[in-house]
């Protein structure tokens, strides 16, 4: 039986008192408002429904890159059901898909496709599609580059700016640490897995957007959601790396943004609701908000 709110009792109750009253003055207007009554009482109810009647927490953790991703469907997830609350831990990719895995947690997030010999334990729903922007400091010359380019530059075949464009100095390549999603994704779109020179492996994407903020031989390569003005974006093979370009293909170094859950396990409602929204059309506007870019739409 579903629960009456103080609100719709009070409403029933006061609706039904003036039905009782009015009963003296004949059947029919006693009837008339014992009808509005019941109807007030559906009303009322159908506005708790549409308010949210679920509570508890859904835990997520993962991808540093889904930050402000996450943070926009909570926030837009918070008007529809107002008693759940969603947690979200940035341990990076692999702790998100380790943490589905071993059920520490209702969803694990994910900035990269799940390999074969995960997808033994997981299920992963693609909820957007995030561009990894190659980021170069703001007094570079340099404004284009080729995959090639980047392959070469990252296991230190290219040495030197003057041989892309730019000027005479040692490129120092910034990356992130070994179970980035970032770099899993970089890496194997470019084809460089474990093979980068890097001068700096960086924890977090804003740290990576930092170092090569701090010095002008730096190239490094982030989230497109992450990527502000402290920067600059080179385009790759004459393509920009923007939501357009991303959705139709056109930028080649793109990866999905991944809802990773249990297979063995039945998600709460809660934390199922909370997959419905964010992969209904009704999120599509908080994931374009946040930076990425939407696949339900």
């Amino acid at each position: 039986m579903k629960k009456i709110t103080r609100r719709s009792f009070i409403t029933v109750c006061g609706a039904a008192a003036a039905a009782m009253a009015l009963t003296a003055c004949g059947g029919a207007a006693s009837s008339t408002v014992a009808s509005s009554a019941a109807e007030s009482a559906s009303s009322s109810a159908a506005a708790e429904t549409a308010a949210g009647t679920l509570s508890g927490n859904v835990a997520t953790g993962g991808s540093t890159s889904m930050k402000n991703v996450i943070a926009a469907l909570t926030e837009g997830f918070a008007e529809v059901e107002p008693g759940v609350t969603v947690s979200y831990d940035p341990t990076g990719s692999g702790a998100g898909i380790t943490g589905a895995t071993d059920k520490t947690l209702d969803i694990g997030l994910s900035s990269r496709a799940l390999k074969d010999d995960e997808k033994n334990d997981v299920d992963g729903t693609i909820v957007a599609l995030d561009g990894i922007a190659i980021v170069v400091n703001k007094a570079s010359k340099v404004a284009d580059l080729t995959v090639d380019q980047l392959k070469q530059m990252f296991t230190g075949e290219i040495t030197n700016w003057k041989d892309v464009g730019g000027d005479d100095g040692e490129i120092v390549l910034v990356g992130r640490e070994a179970g980035s999603g970032t770099r899993d994704g970089f890496e194997s779109i470019v084809d460089v897995k474990d093979s980068c020179k890097y001068a700096q492996e960086l924890t977090a994407t804003g740290a990576v957007i930092s170092a090569v903020e701090a010095n002008p031989l730096a190239v490094g390569y982030a989230s497109l959601s992450a990527v502000g003005d402290t920067v600059a974006m080179v385009t790759v093979e004459g393509v920009e790396c923007s939501e357009d370009t991303v959705k139709d293909g056109s930028y080649k170094i793109q990866r999905p943004f991944v809802f990773v859950t249990n297979k063995s396990v039945t998600l709460s409602e809660q934390a199922q609701a909370f997959v419905d929204f964010a992969t209904s059309k009704d999120a599509a506007d908080l994931i374009r908000t946040a930076g990425a870019v939407p696949v339900n739409e």
